[in-house]
């Protein structure tokens, strides 16, 4: 049987690579990466894909590569640290891997970050590839060359920007997912459509039910098209010096809700649904967008399965606990928090405002 698979390009000159997007396509990886390669491979999965898809992966690079190990690292955002980074590190000294080892970082996003960053600086850089199992990674953190590690303080806060050699989705890996995975992948698919292209929104308010049904056709146009967007800004922006930062939609008040609950305990697209409520909700109150709009987005967020009200940090100063954790975030400037804000359907600028205001819609957003 022809395989049938769909790519484009992101166009990085020298760092350039494409993506490839279809169904069975771990079987036959090999076929697609064309690089000036080593003898050596190192898979990094977690325990939950590895179980699945493992010796899949390791039979379809036993074709190229002559020898291929693998570490298996433990499943969820709180092992995003160093410790892991430290064992995939052993992994590649304990197997005498070269300047020439491609990591191939089979899993979500968790996965993809720290196998990322572990590339970016074994022996000052080595190639890698991205191989991502859940819709999250598929159309967002495997594409643009984020890679990090969290710390206590903060999510993402150690790390690097370095491009892979070649992005791999198979949406067949997501009949594998869990309802509660699915819905978070589709956090993400909501912010393009939010953020970039008001049609892909209003495709999303009709198809949503036929995405979390995980139909076929649906999920590869979600795929691509998110894709599609990213790589127009990434291109323009790579090292997120203005346009990119847009991509932060929902993550100022999301990055806060993970970090302030534990790594873990709410999925990273858990925190970004209840963070896009909480910035369109901002962005109406900074008189950018109307209450349609608003009630719009989290009537789609909540089609899709994600909380539409952020949690409780603090049951003294709960405003205090978000903006405290908001702070630490990537985008603020000399402690000034800068949100990424709607400015109307399809469209989102980065601003500060108000504490008091943030305050105001903190307490009205949470529960």
């Amino acid at each position: 049987m022809e395989l049938k698979f769909d790519s484009l390009q992101i166009d990085l000159g020298e760092r350039a690579y494409p993506i490839i997007i279809g169904e069975g396509l771990i079987d036959v990886l090999g076929d697609f990466f064309r690089q000036d390669i080593g003898r050596s491979a190192l898979i990094v999965t977690n325990e939950t894909v590895g179980e699945i898809y493992l010796d899949r992966l390791r039979c379809s690079l036993g074709n190229i590569f002559d020898y291929v190990f693998d570490i298996v690292l433990s499943d969820g955002e709180q092992f995003k640290n160093w410790e892991s980074l430290n064992l995939i590190f052993d992994a590649l000294l304990d197997n005498e891997c070269d300047r020439k080892t491609t990591i191939f970082a089979l899993g979500g996003g968790v996965v993809g970050d720290v196998a990322g960053f572990a590339a970016s600086t074994y022996m000052r850089g080595i190639p890698f590839v991205q191989v991502p199992t859940t819709l999250l990674a598929q159309v967002d953190s495997s594409v643009g060359g984020k890679t990090a590690i969290n710390h206590p303080k903060g999510k993402n806060m150690i790390g690097a920007f370095y491009q892979p050699k070649l992005v791999v989705c198979d949406y067949s890996t997501l009949s594998s997912l869990s309802s509660r995975e699915l819905s978070a992948g589709l956090a993400e698919v909501i912010k393009y459509g939010v953020i970039f292209d008001h049609d892909f929104l209003i495709w999303l308010e009709s198809n949503v039910t036929l995405l979390k049904n995980r139909e076929p056709a649906s999920l590869s146009y979600a795929i691509r098209r998110c894709c599609e967007m990213k790589a127009a800004v990434v291109c323009q922006d790579e090292r997120e010096a203005g346009l990119r930062a847009i991509l932060n939609f929902g993550h100022t008040f999301g990055h806060a809700i993970e970090a302030g609950m534990g790594y873990g305990t709410w999925l990273h697209g858990e925190g970004v649904g209840a963070g896009m409520v909480m910035a369109v909700e901002l962005s109406k109150r900074l008189g950018l967008v109307d209450a349609e709009f608003v009630n719009r987005l989290t009537a789609l967020i909540q089609s899709a399965g994600l909380p539409i009200k952020g949690p409780v940090l603090d049951l003294v100063d709960n405003g205090g606990r978000y903006l405290e954790l908001m702070r630490l975030d990537k985008k603020s400037e000399a402690g000034e928090i800068r949100f990424v804000l709607v400015d109307g359907p399809g469209r989102a600028l980065v601003r500060h405002a108000p504490d008091s205001l943030v305050r105001e819609v903190i307490a009205d957003c949470c529960e």
